[in-house]
């Protein structure tokens, strides 16, 4: 799957608070992913988490 930093991907499963939605905060060998509920940060492998991902919401560019 194509993601970038700023983007948000939907999940399978639900985190343990709820949400099924992550940020992309770093890409590298490993991916770092923020929940946009509760703020929890984890790192796993780009090929873990095309596995996991069932949708990917492209980050919207705020002009002001």
């Amino acid at each position: 799957m194509k993601y970038s930093i700023g983007d948000h991907v939907l999940t399978k499963k639900k985190h343990v608070c709820g949400s099924n939605e992550w940020e992309v905060m770093r890409m590298g060998i490993d991916i770092k992913l923020k929940c946009v509920s509760c703020g929890r940060e984890i790192m796993m492998f780009k090929a873990d988490l095309d596995k996991k991902i069932k949708t990917v919401l492209e980050a919207t560019i705020k002009t002001s």
